[in-house]
């Protein structure tokens, strides 16, 4: 199998992971991260911004997790590139680089960062799923034949 191929598989997988985490989270505690309404913001504020009429409701909320899905399976690929040795190094890298991400640049873009920032056990575990996801990342393309 190409190694893009695997990068690939890896990122989706790493991606899947990471929303069933949030999706299960936030059904199990109301400290739970809520990224999906950062998204959810961030999709609204962008399509108006480019005069479209953001959809709402269900369908804002499939539209976020379909661009979250896709955004964070391209990020979480380019864990492949580099020395497969280090792999799950630069997973956990990528993880917590994009957790914190997730945490500090809200509110910098002009987006409400209440619901990843609203305890400091929301902040933790925002940063520990997409941690989660990049490791998740890095193990399956590591055992990808």
């Amino acid at each position: 199998m190409k190694p893009e191929i695997k990068n690939i598989i890896g990122g989706v997988a790493g991606a899947v992971i990471l929303n069933l985490v949030h999706e299960t989270a936030k059904r199990l505690s109301n400290k739970a991260p809520r990224v999906d309404l950062v998204g959810e913001e961030a999709l609204s504020k962008t399509a108006s911004a480019i005069g479209i009429t953001p959809p709402t409701g269900q369908k804002l909320y499939l539209s976020t997790l379909a661009a979250d899905l896709s955004s964070n399976a391209a990020y979480y690929a380019m864990i492949g590139k580099g020395d497969r040795d280090t792999i799950l190094l630069r997973g956990a890298g990528y993880g917590l680089m994009a957790g914190l991400g997730a945490v500090g640049l809200s509110k910098p873009l002009g987006l409400n960062d209440q619901p990843v920032t609203k305890t400091s056990e929301t902040k933790l575990m925002t940063i520990a799923w997409y941690l989660i996801g990049g490791i998740a990342t890095a193990l399956v393309i590591k055992n990808l034949k």
